[in-house]
């Protein structure tokens, strides 16, 4: 329970320091309580709830959840992946709290299809089968891609997706940002979209288990780069009177 606790709590965004001032207690006061020492069922029943979640829901994602999730893919990984863009898409879809059954009904995929990427999936101990074709993710949902296989294989599939739309279109959120930044801001700037990244994994959580309205596949990108501006002045970057 308490490693589902933290992990839930980071993806809510919540830091030791921010907590220790929301509890009015000290940020090593709250280290301790999150790694197991003198939490109390009041003071874990406190943090739960700053997670959107109670006790009661702790204790069954527990149940559900294996101990030492990895946080980063092998490169042996990432190349199987890489390798096959619907095993890399079937894989992210799980990870994001989709079951299998929902996929193929979503896609109208056969089932030999669907389950000989699972097998896939399972050989490459990225998934577990569980009971009544229940699966569940061994790699935490914060994972992070370092290696190359993965980055390439967005930038070969799944850019396009992004940068074709339409940002005219009333039906396309975006927000754009301009800002000039040191290094350690740049640093900031990166952890915010890790941190928005974590909402947004809270968010369809959530939105699973209260939506009534049907539910929709989406998209969300949020990037950083330092600006090349030569091509905005080559477009006529000049003042008239």
């Amino acid at each position: 329970m308490l490693t589902v606790l933290r992990r839930r709590l980071r993806q809510e965004g919540w830091t030791a320091a921010r907590l220790a001032a929301e509890l009015r207690v000290g940020e090593a006061t709250v280290k301790r309580w999150l790694a197991g020492k003198g939490l109390t069922v009041d003071r874990m029943e406190r943090l739960a709830g700053l997670a959107s979640m109670s006790i009661g829901d702790l204790a069954r994602e527990a149940e559900d959840t294996p101990l030492g999730l990895a946080r980063e893919l092998t490169l042996a990984q990432e190349r199987a992946l890489s390798a096959d863009i619907f095993l890399s898409f079937l894989f992210m879809a799980i990870l994001a709290g989709v079951q299998p059954d929902e996929i193929a009904a979503d896609y109208s995929l056969p089932s030999r299809m669907l389950e000989t990427a699972l097998l896939k999936l399972e050989r490459l101990a990225l998934v577990d089968r569980l009971r009544q074709g229940k699966v569940r993710p061994l790699v935490d949902r914060a994972l992070v891609f370092r290696k190359a296989p993965l980055r390439s294989l967005f930038e070969r599939h799944m850019k396009q997706l992004y940068f074709e739309l339409d940002y005219s279109a009333p039906e396309t959120a975006y927000a754009s940002e301009l800002v000039k930044l040191s290094d350690v801001g740049a640093a900031q700037l990166a952890e915010l979209i890790e941190k928005l990244r974590g909402e947004v994994q809270a968010l369809s959580d959530r939105d699973r288990e209260t939506a009534v309205l049907p539910r929709k596949w989406y998209g969300m990108l949020g990037v950083m780069r330092e600006l090349d501006m030569s091509s905005v002045r080559e477009a006529g970057w000049q003042i008239t009177a």
